[in-house]
């Protein structure tokens, strides 16, 4: 039973006994029947008042908390000049304005909040109350190389590739580095945050790469400078002198003279060979940016089959074409990317040895590229560091082919990765941005 029921109850019970007193006094006494009336009647007036005034606040209550229920704070009350209806009236018009800019802060904070996740050049991975992604922003997707579609619900631990093992042992405040295929390196980060009074956890995944790099190759760049300078000094000099000694070859017995000039010979070839080591390693150094313009990979391609064509056959290696059907045009350095892929494809045909096959594939959508071998696969223990600088599994190798195939492909912010494929063949795949021809 509401209060306002109750409230009518009593008012019938009171007003229908002051009638039924009228009704015995109304043949008795006349005098105190008038006055009994004029009772009931100003009872009546003064009941009407009562009830206006104690149900207009209720209409009013029940008006607020409906508002409040349905989150509407823009509805308020004018004062109706009863000082307790007002003061009431005043609370509630207060407490709504607080509501309706909290809820304005809230809003603009968390439209802030949102954008900058998205915008965020680090991976942000939210999960559920249950560990799993519930949402990812761009720079994620692009982290993991999956969309968002492929990210929702999965476990970190379940992603692909070298995420999944990294992630599977992450903990909140103990941030992990996650290097990938040697190429790629990440800081993975866990922190929580609290929702609905709830802990959830979301993982920052930022990327290293670019400034490992930086400090790699100032690191290098130094050791390279003062090396060059050094020995070219000396080769330098060293050739002069020995030049200098072909002027005394008359002078020696015959006999003694083709050792003397085969010395002097072998010796000016080793130094020579030496400056064009060391300007190996000086060209890593000077490797200039990019003038980038559209080209025909398809071309590009073409040009280095022709030029690598006889050691393929002197190996029996057979080239196989999987080409777009059409051209693939791309803003690029046509110079730098020709050596790069012209690397890779030296690479794959070691790797190859003898009697192999060497596939290119290509696609439009997404612009890419693949270079795939069926020599030997790539070791657990040597994909971490391919593309460390002066690191070869070669007996003579300088360790500065995929550097500087890694150094051309980032200046050009192509992604790449290169890996052993389920069938056991090795691919080399770069990812362009496509430009129109």
């Amino acid at each position: 039973m509401t209060l306002r029921v109750k409230f009518l109850l009593f008012v019938v019970i009171i007003h229908g006994v002051l009638i039924a007193l009228a009704a015995q006094v109304m043949r008795t006494n006349a005098p105190l029947f008038v006055a009994t009336e004029v009772m009931l009647l100003g009872s009546i007036v003064l009941t009407v008042q009562l009830y206006r005034g104690f149900v207009r606040p209720f209409q009013l209550i029940a008006a607020g908390t409906e508002a409040i229920r349905a989150k509407d704070f823009s509805m308020k009350f004018v004062p109706v000049g009863q000082r307790e209806m007002d003061q009431l009236i005043d609370v509630y018009n207060h407490m709504i304005d607080e509501l309706r800019q909290e809820r304005v802060t809230q809003h603009e904070k968390s439209y802030l909040l949102e954008h900058l996740i998205q915008a965020s050049p680090a991976g942000i991975l939210l999960l559920d109350f249950d560990g799993r992604i519930e949402a990812a922003n761009p720079a994620a997707e692009r982290c993991l190389l999956l969309p968002l579609a492929g990210l929702l619900r999965q476990l970190p631990s379940e992603l692909p590739g070298g995420w999944g093992p990294a992630l599977s042992t992450l903990r909140a405040g103990q941030p992990q580095v996650v290097q990938l295929s040697g190429i790629r390196t990440y800081r993975a980060h866990c922190s929580h945050f609290l929702d609905r009074g709830f802990t959830r956890n979301f993982i920052v995944l930022e990327e290293l790469t670019q400034d490992l790099i930086r400090q790699e190759k100032q690191a290098y760049e130094k050791l390279i400078r003062m090396m060059s300078h050094e020995i070219n000094n000396s080769i330098g000099a060293i050739n002069s002198i020995l030049q200098s000694f072909s002027y005394y070859t008359p002078q020696l017995r015959p006999d003694d003279q083709p050792d003397f000039t085969e010395a002097l010979e072998v010796s000016i070839n080793r130094n020579t060979h030496l400056a064009n080591f060391i300007a190996n390693f000086a060209n890593l150094v000077r490797l200039p940016a990019p003038t980038r313009r559209p080209c025909d990979v398809h071309d590009l391609l073409r040009s280095i089959h022709r030029l690598m064509l006889v050691p393929s056959e002197k190996r029996r290696i057979a080239w196989h074409w999987a080409l777009a059907p059409a051209p693939l045009w791309v803003e690029l350095d046509c110079q730098q990317i020709e050596q790069a892929v012209l690397n890779i494809v030296k690479n794959a045909l070691e790797a190859i040895g003898a009697d192999g096959n060497l596939t290119i594939h290509t696609s439009l959508q997404p612009p890419m590229l693949r270079i795939e071998d069926d020599g030997a696969g790539i070791a657990p223990e040597v994909q971490r560091r391919l593309f460390t600088p002066f690191f070869s599994t070669k007996r003579d190798g300088q360790g500065i082919g995929l550097t500087m195939i890694r150094d051309i492909l980032l200046q050009h912010d192509f992604t790449f990765s290169l890996e052993t494929t389920p069938a056991g063949t090795t691919a080399f795949t770069i990812w362009f941005a496509a430009a129109k021809a």
